[in-house]
């Protein structure tokens, strides 16, 4: 009897840790395949309308003209920022009416059942003010009044040393401000020095939303499909504020994404700041927050001047080495993912006072992921500037999934922006520049359609004219043979930005060319 009481004894403790085993094993299969989500954007990240991350299931839901839109995806953990309180995840704290955020993780396709509703404010009803209301108030104020009074008295008064001679300065409000708030003066780019601990990735999320709410609207400086850009003040700093509207909330939330990449921060691309969304009574609008300068884009500054051989070079050499940057991939545990930028132009580089570039407008780039071999493609709708698309991508034999021929279209479109420079330099021997023209212009209308630039790029694979004088003059000639070799028919003949950047540096070598 002992005997078959022991067998029975072991046969359910075998019974139970074989259980536990299997339990084991399909909660660690379950890791494995990751967080399967709903996805219902039209991408070749989404088959069979589901995407699979290892962070969180997104939705959200916008107005657009009146009609909610709903809109589901997955979002990586790389992608969550701060991952406490992730970025991507937030909603404004005060009621929002066009946006409405929301993620989960709880079990696969979590997101499918959250149909996020914006409720609208409802009407303010007439406040029903009494008579003992309004005497605190009053009083209230009164004694704020006393005290200011008293305060400014004791403030501006003469003030007598130990010897009874007056003080020679008085506390001005500066100087209390700098007293109490040491950080006061503090400039951006020290915050940002301070903050990001050389890591490039941008300033947290809290010291963002702060700077947004401090900054005041200037003027506008300019607009586009996206929406407008404002010149802002913040504690006396010039800044740039792109104001995306609602429906474009797709591209805010990816160029913002991009844009705090560590390691991306670098003196050839636009500084970001800041990222907010803020609610100004009406609708909801889209902050984007970067460095102003106030020569504005390279297309203004040349349409607006001519520029010598020196300009030239260092120009081309600064946004070679800008594209550089971006196209390189940075191993190591916080290391940068190669970025491509998909829409470079002369209207997405700015010029700085130095003269040097800058390459902005990032809401269309891709990122490299080495451990997938695959590309991050954005789930916006938007496509490139058709004047600057490379053959492969105009007749669409480009293959998307590989990410060098991002790199190689890049290379094509800063040809292009090599012309439009070259046409405004005139040269060494001081000859007279061309106007100002933009690529192809004599071959398209100035608002070309695909089948325009498809005609004259692929089918009669023509190039812009080079004007005589630049084979005769010895830095031009050099540009033109560069441009040339970045807009080759086959892709794989270009040059690399790196082999571009380190070519132009032996260009500005030149005993003539002193950058």
């Amino acid at each position: 009897m002992f005997l078959f009481r022991n067998e029975n004894m072991n046969y359910f403790r075998w019974r139970k840790c074989f259980l536990i085993l299997i339990v084991a094993v399909c909660w660690r299969l379950e890791l494995v395949n990751g967080l399967k989500c709903y996805c219902n954007v039209d991408s070749s990240s989404c088959p069979n309308a589901t995407c699979e991350t290892d962070g969180y299931c997104y939705a959200s839901t916008t107005l657009d003209n009146g009609v909610q839109k709903y809109t589901y995806h997955c979002i990586e953990l790389k992608a969550l920022i701060p991952i406490e309180h992730p970025f991507s995840c937030s909603t404004t704290r005060t009621r929002n009416e066009s946006v409405v955020i929301e993620c989960c993780n709880s079990h696969d396709m979590c997101n499918r059942g959250l149909r996020l509703e914006i409720q609208s404010k409802p009407p303010a009803a007439g406040p029903k003010i009494t008579a003992w209301q309004v005497v605190p108030w009053i009083l209230g104020l009164m004694v704020i009044g006393v005290c200011a009074a008293i305060s400014i008295w004791l403030v501006k008064r003469p003030r007598k040393g130990h010897k009874g001679q007056s003080l020679s300065h008085y506390v001005t409000e500066d100087s209390l401000c700098e007293t109490r708030h040491p950080m006061i003066k503090t400039t951006i780019r020290d915050m940002i020095e301070l903050t990001t601990s050389g890591s490039g990735s941008g300033l947290p999320l809290l010291v963002q939303r702060s700077i947004a709410r401090q900054i005041q609207l200037v003027d506008i400086i300019g607009k586009g499909r996206f929406g407008e850009v404002w010149r802002g003040r913040w504690r006396g700093e010039n800044v740039a504020v792109k104001i995306f509207s609602s429906r474009e909330e797709c591209s805010w939330f990816r160029e913002a994404e991009i844009y705090q990449t560590v390691m991306l921060r670098h003196e050839h691309i636009l500084g970001f700041i800041a990222a907010d969304n803020k609610d100004n009574g009406t609708w909801t609008q889209l902050w984007l927050i970067t460095d102003y300068h106030e020569n504005g884009s390279l297309f203004d500054f040349l349409t607006a001047r001519t520029i010598d051989s020196n300009t030239l070079v260092k120009m081309a050499l600064s946004v070679a080495t800008g594209l550089a940057h971006l196209h390189m991939d940075i191993v190591g545990t916080k290391g940068k993912p190669a970025i491509a930028h998909r829409d470079l132009k002369s209207k997405n580089i700015l010029v700085k006072s130095n003269l040097t570039c800058v390459i902005g407008d990032l809401g269309l780039a891709v990122r490299h992921n080495v451990s997938s071999d695959s590309v991050d493609v954005p789930s916006t709708n938007r496509v490139g500037t058709k004047r600057y698309m490379a053959p492969e991508v105009l007749d669409e034999t480009m293959d998307s999934r590989q990410f060098d021929p991002y790199k190689r279209s890049d290379v094509y479109s800063f040809g292009l922006v090599m012309w439009e420079m070259a046409r405004r330099c005139g040269g060494r021997s001081g000859g007279m520049p061309d106007d100002y023209q933009p690529p192809y212009f004599d071959c398209v209308p100035p608002d070309p359609a695909l089948e325009d630039m498809r005609r004259v790029v692929c089918i009669e694979k023509r190039r812009p004219n080079i004007p005589n004088r630049w084979h005769t003059d010895l830095v031009l000639s050099a540009i033109t043979k560069v441009m040339k070799e970045c807009w080759y028919q086959n892709p794989a003949a270009r040059l690399t930005a790196l082999r571009i950047k380190k070519t132009l540096a032996i260009i500005g070598t030149f005993d003539h060319i002193k950058l």
